[in-house]
């Protein structure tokens, strides 16, 4: 009978929130943007899964899909090339597997 109310128990818990993935570096090099982002990835189940540049209007001109957590190498660093970036405020948004696409921003110009 306690095995049964375990169970039940855990079916019910509340999801568990981690912060969004901080955007903690942003470096452009020509048509190369690279971008740190820090992030409490606890494995496959919860990770920053990715990064996208937007305009200042919000229109995404390049994402950068994360496949695997990096649960033991924070912060880390990734890179885009992308063909010509805008002139202009362009911005970071970063994303985690869980809570999906920050509501923050951080801007970077070229």
């Amino acid at each position: 009978m306690l095995t049964r109310v375990l169970i039940c128990l855990t079916c019910f818990a509340p999801p568990v929130l981690a912060d969004p993935p901080d955007v903690v570096g942003i470096d452009v090099s020509g048509s190369q943007v690279s971008v740190t982002l820090a992030h409490p990835d606890t494995g496959w189940d919860h990770y920053a899964d990715g990064w996208r540049i937007e305009t200042e209007d919000g229109t995404v001109i390049g994402a950068r899909e994360l496949l695997h957590p990096h649960e033991t190498e924070q912060p880390f660093t990734r890179s885009l090339s992308v063909g010509d970036l805008p002139e202009g405020p362009l911005f970071i948004r970063a994303k985690c597997s869980v809570d999906g696409w920050s509501d923050t921003r951080v801007s970077f110009g070229r």
